[in-house]
């Protein structure tokens, strides 16, 4: 069997439909990465300024899940981008 049968080649189609999927992969990067910046700065601000003293464990809980959220969402892209070059082969 020829290497060129068992491989088609991608249409304009195809390739651009495998284009959009790789930009939304990381646009939902960019969601998680977004989330974990607001989390951040809005804990260092509950914990910076003094008015919210009563919500210094809530300004914890928010620092904490930043990292935990960024890390989803690295996971996240490489685990589809890996995904999307096994199936797609591209």
């Amino acid at each position: 069997m020829n290497t060129s049968e068992t491989k088609p080649k991608l249409i304009t189609r195809d390739w651009l439909a495998i284009e959009r999927t790789k930009l939304a992969n990381e646009r939902t990067f960019l969601a998680y990465f977004r989330t974990a910046i607001v989390f951040l700065g809005t804990g260092i601000t509950i914990l910076k300024i003094e008015i919210f003293n009563s919500m210094k464990p809530f300004g914890v809980i928010l620092i904490t899940v930043a990292p935990i959220i960024l890390s989803i969402g690295i996971v996240r892209l490489i685990y589809v981008r890996r995904l999307i070059r096994k199936h797609y082969n591209a």
